[in-house]
């Protein structure tokens, strides 16, 4: 059974999907500055660039908070567009095959982020393990003295005189 749909539904589904299509666009982009972000983040890991590498860390944290942002309005977005798929309309099917395909580019973004993410970790968690050797290393020559002032002689008596 064929559902007739008015010209105002029609243009408000096209609407959604055509807002739904752009909301991925840029959350894949999104995604795809964050994965170069992460590739330049593990240049400075391994470079040992510690200025850079914070300001890659403050750069990234901002990308992520905006595709948090993009993922609250997407996820209703979503459940707007599942209904108008679902639904016996008259749109164009030719519509939907972008945005399935835009939905795996994402997905595929975000399992490269993923593993770009966890190479980071694991040159930062070597880098700190060296680290920690480096300083283990190092020889204080004031650690076995109770004070940095004390000399090793012992006390001398000093006669005081009114």
């Amino acid at each position: 059974m064929s559902e007739i749909l008015s010209q105002e539904e029609l243009a408000e589904r096209v609407a959604i999907i055509k807002r739904f299509k752009a909301l991925l666009e840029n959350q894949r982009s999104k995604f795809q500055e964050y994965l170069n972000v992460l590739e330049m983040q593990e240049n400075q890991i391994a470079s040992q660039n510690a200025e850079a590498l914070m300001a890659h860390s403050e750069l990234e944290n901002q990308i992520v908070e905006g595709i948090g942002s993009l993922q609250k309005v997407i996820v209703p977005m979503k459940k707007l567009y599942l209904g108008i798929k679902s639904s016996a309309s008259t749109y164009n099917p030719a519509d939907i095959i972008p945005i399935e395909k835009l939905q795996d580019d994402l997905s595929n973004l975000q399992t490269q982020v993923i593993a770009q993410n966890e190479r980071n970790r694991r040159l930062i968690k070597l880098q700190m393990g060296e680290i920690r050797e480096q300083m283990v290393a190092i020889k204080n020559p004031y650690r076995s003295r109770q004070s940095v002032y004390a000399d090793v002689e012992s006390g001398n008596l000093v006669q005081v005189d009114a």
